[in-house]
């Protein structure tokens, strides 16, 4: 693969350079992480910066139908629209399903639509490993949105608001006693909090359900890089498309207000600084498997701690003192 190719055709939009490119970022193999970092080293001279959006929701609360109807909306508009789709993997098989693109029909067949599913792999938070590369990879082909769908909603899905501009939680009305379930974690990471299906017999309960996280968020502390009224609470209708033009409209409001009181700015260096101190933390790891001499001395040490002989503790710290 000729990555300098590749990044030309990237910049050029294409989508099938956009899929390799992802493909390659997403790759293990040795060889593959030293193409993908030369790769994403030639784009970050592009500049290019999408308003990148992080979603979650509850299980059933219709991210996918939401997603599709939002994304259409949209596309109207003329924008051009990456989804980024993690689904969890097989703790057995390792597999995923990745029906995301049969799920978002209409959406997956717009020529200025790209849809692409990510198993999790394991990976904690709600994310696939190399999501942050692919977040890269979409801005560079010339997205001007791009939406990343966590795998469902939890106190580990906040990783997703480290890597985006905005975090919309997702929640179905009449939830019963939803409101302890989401923990405090996961509404301070929240900017928007979408109360779907209001609509039909549910609009009642859905109204009843704004109201009460209203009430919550009001007893949250303000943070700095939020104007007066966020985060809030809208309804929205998935199906009836209802909310989904006030849910954009308070999106880009929030998004041009960070970006003139320099909280963009400064969130997206923080977010960066960040990343490549994982990418070191996963290194170090990395080289535990990949050496050899490493990779015995941690079983050796392995069979001594199982067998009472040492404690983890000291044993963890003889073998970081290789590293």
């Amino acid at each position: 693969m000729d990555v300098n190719e590749l990044a030309r055709q990237l910049e050029q939009g294409e989508r099938r350079a956009l899929a390799r490119a992802i493909t390659l970022v997403e790759s293990g193999r040795a060889d593959h992480r030293v193409m993908a970092a030369a790769l994403l080293d030639r784009l970050a001279g592009l500049g290019r910066q999408a308003l990148r959006i992080g979603l979650s929701g509850t299980p059933g609360v219709g991210k996918s139908t939401f997603i599709e109807a939002f994304g259409l909306h949209l596309t109207g508009q003329g924008l051009r629209v990456a989804v980024l789709a993690v689904d969890p993997s097989s703790a057995r098989s390792g597999g995923s399903i990745l029906g995301d693109k049969t799920r978002m029909e209409l959406l997956s067949r717009d020529p200025r639509a790209y849809i692409r599913p990510s198993p999790s792999q394991a990976h904690l938070g709600g994310v696939a490993r190399r999501s942050r590369e692919s977040v890269a990879l979409c801005e560079a082909a010339g997205f001007d949105v791009v939406l990343v769908e966590t795998v469902g909603v939890g106190q580990s899905e906040t990783l997703v608001a480290g890597m985006t501009d905005l975090f919309v939680l997702l929640l179905a009305p009449a939830g019963g006693d939803e409101l302890q379930g989401v923990k405090r974690g996961i509404m301070e990471m929240a900017d928007l909090i979408l109360v779907n299906k209001a609509d039909g017999d549910l609009k009642p309960a859905a109204m009843r359900t704004v109201a009460d996280y209203a009430g919550a968020l009001r007893l949250l502390r303000k943070r700095p890089q939020d104007p007066a009224g966020f985060p809030r609470v809208l309804p929205v209708s998935a199906v009836a498309g209802d909310g989904i033009a006030q849910a954009w409209a308070d999106m880009t409001a929030l998004a041009d207000w960070r970006r003139t009181h320099g909280h963009w700015a400064r969130t997206r260096a923080e977010q960066a600084r960040t990343w490549f101190e994982d990418e070191v933390r996963q290194a170090l790891l990395a080289r535990l498997t990949e050496d050899p001499a490493l990779r015995a001395r941690m079983h050796d040490t392995g069979d001594a701690v199982a067998s009472g002989r040492r404690s983890p503790a000291s044993a963890a710290a003889d073998i970081l003192s290789q590293l």
